[in-house]
């Protein structure tokens, strides 16, 4: 993604990936070359789109729009903003970082984390013995991986282990989802890059 400002895009409409970026996604989609996708999902957001468009073209697979993958809402959104010792720094923000637990600046963490899981459930469902791509943001992936694992939601923010077109591998076990698998395909390319969210 292109983000030379380094502002916190949020659910802003427009932002698109960089060339940079594409070539991220592309990697990430020509790493499961040999798998058997059948179906792919992706978050209304553009940048997610244009990520979710080398797994279509690949795999000859219609992207479908699915509004549970987005970016949480966050009144930082459009701004330049990093958690930590900075927020001292802007008296404006602090009744919006009360709670860092909640997040009281945001969607909660566990509304995000239920509609990532219902999403994944539903796809899956879906899928017919196939596997499924879906495409969605840094916060939301990790909410899920967190859920799955049994930690807790709240965590710090610079710690997230979902780099940009990583890929985070679920299976559904025992009536509930796993994580058997964390890729990072683009990790050469991503020293190029400001990584500020993934997808």
């Amino acid at each position: 993604m292109y983000n030379p400002e380094g502002i916190l895009y949020g659910r802003i409409p427009g932002y698109h990936l960089s060339e940079l970026g594409r070539s991220m996604a592309v990697a990430a989609a020509t790493s499961l070359d040999r798998h058997p996708i059948t179906a792919l999902y992706a978050s209304p957001l553009q940048r997610a789109q244009e990520s979710a468009q080398p797994w279509a073209e690949r795999f000859r697979l219609p992207i479908t729009t699915d509004d549970r993958l987005i970016e949480p809402f966050n009144k930082f959104e459009g701004k330049r903003f990093e958690f930590g010792a900075a927020v001292l720094l802007h008296p404006r923000s602090w009744p919006w970082v009360l709670n860092p637990l909640k997040p009281s600046w945001g969607e909660a963490y566990d509304s995000i984390a239920g509609r990532m899981l219902a999403a994944i459930d539903d796809a899956h469902a879906a899928a017919n013995g196939g596997e499924v791509v879906m495409v969605s943001h840094q916060l939301p992936i990790v909410m899920v991986q967190r859920s799955v694992s049994g930690k807790k939601l709240y965590h710090d923010p610079r710690k997230r282990r979902c780099r940009l077109s990583s890929i985070t591998t679920l299976e559904k076990r025992d009536g509930r989802f796993v994580e058997v698998g964390y890729q990072d395909p683009a990790a050469e390319l991503l020293a190029r890059s400001i990584d500020l969210g993934a997808v």
